[in-house]
């Protein structure tokens, strides 16, 4: 029986993992690069990221918690664009 709930803990943790594989992009900027090159421009806390073509668009907010959307070229590492 404990076998069997170790094997069960496993498989769900591995399924866990799963939605966080599915940002994997090959040779451009990770998801983590992108987070990074945001917080540098003043990104405080991050409410969602998504990668649309080529380019990583990071929503949140900045120190003062006003909204702000930064875009970055996942080729470059390059910003975008800011909304705020």
């Amino acid at each position: 029986m404990r076998t069997y709930i170790l094997s069960l803990a496993a498989a769900v943790s591995l399924g866990a993992a799963a939605p966080a594989m599915a940002y994997d992009t090959g040779s451009l900027l990770s998801m983590d690069e992108a987070l990074g090159v945001a917080m540098d421009i003043g990104l405080a806390t991050v409410s969602d990221t998504e990668f649309a073509g080529n380019e990583w668009q990071i929503e949140g907010r900045d120190i003062s918690g006003q909204y702000m959307e930064v875009d970055v070229d996942a080729n470059t590492g390059e910003v975008l664009n800011v909304d705020r």
